[in-house]
Parts: structure tokens; C-alpha cells; sequence
């Protein structure tokens, strides 16, 4: 197919730009008036003028897709058909990557597929909990209420992860800023005492001896720190990657005091939530724990939600594997075999959620209590030293000449 470049005015009136795959000047001037555009000009693109596309547009956040499914549904309550709502969406989608894909997703409905179909063949897009939901409520009539629930579902989960996210930048600022100051004071600053402190007929102190011939290795291997600095961080973020390092560091974040309740309780929210919603929209059980399981940041839920899946299928309550992982607090699997008995467990599941959520934002105020003081001690200790080398020297001089 050849590549069309042309102008053309939309129905509020606005002229747009762009090109069209088609096999001849006339099919793409049919395709562009179906896409109810009055064209102005078609022309072949060559080399020349080919449209370059550089793609530098971030993945869609939570944010985005849940703002998308909030105007799908009203669109379409307000009796707009789904093609034109997908349409008027893709208009006004800022996201480049998810404007792109709202494109073919509505091309492959003008197709015959189904929205979730059509949502399935972008999976870095829309995730697995989305294209599921769709599907349920595609299924029952109800696509408009599925959307809604993936909506909330979106937002609570991007409120939790910010609420995290939130905890680690005020330690990650202040430990750049502690780096920031001791490399000034070892390059810049202890160096400006150095030719004064030769000129003292004592011996300096350990402690100063310490500090300059720290600064004189900064100065002149200060390459070498950075590659090796370098080479460590890549060599963490290779081995996370790999099986063995996911299983370490989320291990790590289970045990580790200072994380390990923020851990658990993220996970069990984010576990509630997803099965509520999904258990709500008519997802068998088997299948809803099986997409909550990929939703899992931390391998070991996720892996405990997969044998989960299996027990399930075998016909053993969800409530047993939850807790015989001893992964999740026992409120978690206590209100899950409530709700199993009475019949109520996606009532329980949502319960939970809303529980869980606000122990995670108590989790994370904690942490946030906790670290700064932590790390302000640390931080003027550092400084403190690095006072101290220089002031030593000084002070040793100062009783030399008190004894003359």
C-alpha cells in the first residue's frame, strides 16, 4: 500500500494533517470522508515528504485509561454509538501511545471485532483487568457499568501506588542532596585547607588525614567512582530482572521491618480490589484470581495467587490458599471464608479493599515519620564529620599557641 499525505477539515471545523494507508488516491479519499472528514488535499508521499513518526510518548498511567473509561461511559449514556465515541476519544487523547492504539482498536471494530477483542491485541496498553471487564459486561448488556467499575478501580489503584511512590522521593531527595554536599566539601571545600594544614609544624588529627586523602582519591579517580558506580546500579537492575533477583528483593520487601507492612498491606488491597471488581462484573472465580495474579507487583503474591488458581480449580475454597501462603494478614482470608459462606464474598472482598486502603495510607505516613528523622541524623552526621576534619586541625593549633 502506498502512503498518502492530505488536509483536511473535521466536523467542528478544524483543519488536520496526516497520512493514510491506501491502495489508490480515490480509496484513501473514501477512507478519509468514512472518518467523516472533507477532504482538501491527497497527495503521494515520497522520501521527501513522508511524515517522519517518532514516538515520544510515555505508556499510558492509570490516570489516563481511567479519564478514558469515565468519557467512554458517558458518551455512550448520553446515546453517542460506541464507533463515534471512539472516535471523538481518539481526538482528544493526549497520550500519543494510547491515541494510536484507540485508533486501531476502532479500525478493528468498523471490522466486526468486539471492543474487547479489539482491546486484547494491545496488552502494554490495556491491561488485563480492562480487557476482561469489557468482555463481562459485552457478555451481560452492561458494558457501560463494566467500564465504570474499571474506572474506580484504576483510580484507587493509582491513588495507592502514588501514596507509595510518595514514601521513597523524600528519602531519594535527601540522600542525593547528602551525596551533593559531601562531594563539594571533599572536592571544593577541604581542599582550601589543605596548603594551611602543611603549614602547621603538628601532626594532623586521623580524623583530617581521612577526609583529605578522601578528597585527593575523589579528585583524581572520579572516573573510576562513576563507572563503578555505574556498573553496580546496572548490575542491580539486571539481576532484579531475573528470576532469582525478583524472588530476592521481594523477599527482601516482605522481611525487611521498615517495608514489609506497607508490602503486605498494598498487596492485599490491590488483591481485594481487583477481585471485587472483576467477581462483580460475573468473572468466574478461576479466571478473576488468575488476571489478579498479573497484576501483583511483588513475585511472591503473584505466585501464591497462581497455586491459588489451581487449588481453586480443584475445587478448594479461595480462603485456604490465602492462607495457607502466610503471605496476607489473617483479616484477609478470615472475610474471605465469611464471604464464602454467606454467599457475599465479592460484598467482603470490597470490605477489604476499602479497609486495606487506608492502612496503606497510614502504612506509608509511618514510613514517612519514621525515615526523616532517620535520615536528617544520618545526613548531619555526614556533615558533621567532614566539619570536624577541618575544625580539628584548628583547634590543635590554637592550644599550641596557648602553650608558647
Amino acid at each position: 500500500m502506498a502512503v498518502y499525505g492530505y488536509e483536511a477539515i473535521d466536523k467542528a471545523g478544524k483543519t488536520r494533517k496526516g497520512s493514510v494507508e491506501a491502495e489508490s488516491v480515490g480509496l484513501a479519499r473514501q477512507e478519509l470522508k468514512r472518518q467523516n472528514l472533507t477532504v482538501v488535499k491527497v497527495s503521494e508521499q515520497n522520501m521527501l515528504t513522508k511524515e517522519i513518526n517518532i514516538d515520544i510518548g510515555g505508556k499510558p498511567t492509570p490516570r489516563d485509561l481511567s479519564v478514558f473509561c469515565r468519557q467512554f461511559v458517558s458518551m455512550t449514556r448520553a446515546g453517542v454509538s460506541i464507533l463515534e465515541a471512539m472516535q471523538m476519544l481518539c481526538e482528544q487523547t493526549e497520550n500519543k501511545k494510547l491515541k494510536k492504539a484507540l485508533e486501531a482498536v476502532r479500525a478493528n471494530m468498523e471490522k466486526g471485532e468486539s471492543l474487547s477483542s479489539s482491546l486484547a491485541e494491545f496488552p502494554k496498553i490495556f491491561p488485563g483487568i480492562m480487557v476482561n471487564m469489557v468482555a463481562a459486561g459485552e457478555a451481560s448488556g452492561s458494558l457501560d457499568t463494566s467500564l465504570d467499575r474499571v474506572a474506580t478501580q484504576l483510580e484507587r489503584n493509582s491513588k495507592t501506588q502514588a501514596l507509595v511512590k510518595k514514601a521513597m522521593i523524600y528519602p531519594i531527595v535527601l540522600m542525593i542532596v547528602a551525596i551533593v554536599v559531601v562531594i563539594v566539601m571533599l572536592v571544593f571545600v577541604i581542599p582550601q585547607y589543605a596548603g594551611m594544614f602543611e603549614e602547621l609544624d603538628t601532626d594532623l588529627p586521623a580524623l583530617t588525614k581521612g577526609v583529605l586523602a578522601a578528597s585527593d582519591f575523589i579528585k583524581a579517580w572520579w572516573y573510576m567512582i562513576i563507572l563503578v558506580v555505574g556498573g553496580v546500579a546496572f548490575g542491580i537492575k539486571f539481576f532484579a530482572g531475573t528470576s532469582a533477583g525478583k524472588h530476592f528483593f521481594g523477599r527482601l520487601a516482605i522481611k525487611l521491618p521498615a517495608v514489609k507492612d506497607l508490602t503486605t498491606k498494598s498487596a492485599a488491597s490491590s488483591m481485594a480490589r481487583t477481585m471485587s471488581t472483576l467477581m462483580a462484573a460475573g468473572v468466574p472465580m478461576v479466571e478473576a484470581v488468575d488476571i489478579v495474579s498479573t497484576t501483583m507487583t511483588n513475585v511472591w503474591f503473584k505466585e501464591a495467587l497462581e497455586d491459588a488458581r489451581d487449588q481453586i480449580g480443584l475445587g478448594v475454597p479461595f480462603s485456604v490458599p490465602l492462607e495457607q501462603c502466610g503471605l496476607f494478614p489473617p483479616m484477609v482470608y478470615h472475610m474471605t471464608r465469611i464471604g464464602e459462606e454467606s454467599g457475599a464474598i465479592e460484598d467482603m472482598l470490597d470490605k477489604l479493599a476499602d479497609y486495606y486502603d487506608e492502612e496503606v495510607e497510614m502504612a506509608v505516613q509511618s514510613l514517612m515519620a519514621a525515615m526523616e528523622p532517620a535520615i536528617i541524623i544520618v545526613l548531619a552526621g555526614i556533615v558533621g564529620v567532614l566539619i570536624a576534619s577541618v575544625l580539628a586541625p584548628m583547634m590543635k593549633m590554637y592550644e599550641a599557641l596557648d602553650s608558647l
